[in-house]
């Protein structure tokens, strides 16, 4: 294990400073400066290798987390990405961008600061990048079997890359112009530079995975001429549909999904021309959703330029500490403070938005919003609340509810279920025969991590369709929920 004692010596948590607001809001690099090695160890060594450790349940991907903690103690780091890697495929993606349930059920943070898992996992990943030691690993025989991966977010890239290594033939289909999905255009580069995408996708393609971009299934080409072309189909094409607000003046110029203005602002970033761009500069920016993705757009507003940001969410602040009915190990709804909130603006909670106003030309110039109240478990604006929020640009951050159905449906005919998504059984498998889901299409809008865990296990389930048997490991089932996910 460990530092036997660490958790006794060292009982607060330490993580890499943020760069300084002022600076970092000036350019689209990472928040977060490197952490001092020392620390690092320091932090590793809290964990207490406890004789049930529950942040393997925690985790969706079951990673190996004391075993990877101790290994970063002692210093050895190359058997340390290993173990990290025989679990989790894309550890420099969670390790940013995962909200880190493995935290929240931690032993240790029933009385203490949990380890800072997350931050250790990134560390070992990046060293081992900086080092050299990830190597492409091709399989060392063909099967002679080939798979199409529609989608390349995180759930089609696990199930590339693990089929790839079993020894299939696999092909990845894109719509966009480049390869990652949400990761490439739905995450802002001050979370995650492009970078890291780019050297795993080096060592997928040296592996032998291809990538197709720019084409899209269902319109280049036929999901059912797709099925015809290869043994079997997985559809990780995600949860696409953008949940949204169907109030007076909706239709207002200057009202957007944030999807759609975080994908500008990306592909900007990456060097691209994006004509009428959607920008905040100088400008009052309203996001409307308390999520991630309502962050995202308020740190994006901020590297812009807007005069203002108001970030809405419709129902109460959450508490500061773990609430008395989400006891260890679940996951605790916690009010939070983001890099982006840090950098500025106006948090509102329970504020229901009534209606867009429009100025003479047709575009919005506010909000009319009302306090949120509770009537028979629903939440509906106060009536006598009402006020006004000035707004030139309004982003619609309210989640999603499953993938566009629309080609799907009609060229494959697979059923969706009642949440919108693609239906399937404990296999992955959909109604077609060689077809199967895996990530946000069959799962509904979920984190990074479970979409990289069923990733690798509706690989192991096209392994086992292919072969008849397969060695891959299956991390989780479709009905896997995890503590409190």
């Amino acid at each position: 294990m460990a530092d036997p004692k660490g958790f006794l010596k060292v009982q607060e948590r330490e993580l890499p400073a943020r760069r300084p607001v002022p600076v970092r809001i000036m350019d689209w690099k990472e928040v977060y400066e490197s952490q001092d090695s020392s620390q690092l160890r320091r932090q590793a060594g809290r964990c207490m290798d406890c004789g049930v450790p529950f942040c393997h349940q925690g985790c969706p991907l079951g990673n190996l987390i004391p075993e990877w903690n101790d290994l970063t103690w002692r210093g050895e780091g190359r058997q340390a990405i290993e173990r990290l890697h025989a679990t989790n495929n894309f550890p420099e993606f969670t390790g940013r961008l995962c909200p880190a349930p493995c935290e929240s059920s931690c032993v240790l943070g029933i009385n203490q600061p949990p380890v800072t898992i997350k931050q250790v996992e990134v560390s070992i990943i990046d060293q081992a990048f900086q080092s050299g030691w990830v190597q492409p690993h091709p399989p060392e025989r063909l099967t002679g079997k080939t798979v199409a991966v529609v989608g390349s977010g995180p759930a089609g890239l696990a199930a590339a890359q693990q089929l790839t290594r079993a020894g299939h033939t696999v092909a990845v289909y894109e719509r966009d112009d480049r390869i990652g999905g949400l990761l490439r255009y739905g995450i802002p580069d001050f979370k995650m530079e492009k970078r890291q995408i780019e050297q795993r996708l080096a060592q997928m393609q040296a592996e032998g995975t291809r990538f197709r971009a720019g084409v899209e299934i269902g319109v280049d080409i036929s999901w059912a001429e797709l099925k015809e072309r290869y043994d079997a189909v997985v559809i990780a094409t995600g949860s696409t549909v953008p949940r949204d607000l169907p109030i007076p003046g909706r239709d207002l110029l200057g009202v957007h999904f944030a999807m759609d203005y975080l994908v500008q602002q990306n592909k900007v970033v990456a060097g691209d021309t994006v004509p009428e761009q959607l920008t905040a500069h100088g400008k009052h920016v309203v996001v409307i959703g308390g999520g991630d993705t309502g962050a995202d757009c308020i740190g994006t507003a901020h590297r812009q330029g807007a005069l203002s940001v108001t970030n809405l969410a419709i129902g109460f602040q959450p508490p500061e500490e773990r609430p008395e009915h989400q006891p260890w190990p679940m996951v605790p709804t916690v009010f939070e403070v983001s890099s982006a909130h840090e950098e500025g603006g106006e948090r509102v909670y329970l504020a229901s938005t009534v209606e867009f106003l429009a100025n003479e030309a047709g575009e919005v110039r506010a909000l009319r919003v009302a306090e949120t109240e509770y009537l028979d478990g629903r939440r509906v604006p106060k009536s006598g609340t009402e006020r006004e929020i000035p707004a030139d640009l309004v982003l619609i951050a309210m989640g999603f509810t499953g993938p566009e159905p629309e080609h799907l449906d009609e060229q494959l005919r697979v059923p969706f279920d009642t949440r919108g998504n693609v239906v399937r059984d404990d296999l992955y498998a959909t109604s077609e025969p060689g077809v199967f889901v895996a990530g946000d299409a069959g799962r509904g809008q979920s984190l990074i991590v479970w979409a990289i865990a069923e990733g690798r296990a509706v690989a192991a389930s096209v392994d086992r369709y292919l072969e008849g048997e397969t060695q891959l490991p299956a991390p989780v089932r479709p009905t896997d929920r995890g503590f409190g996910l």
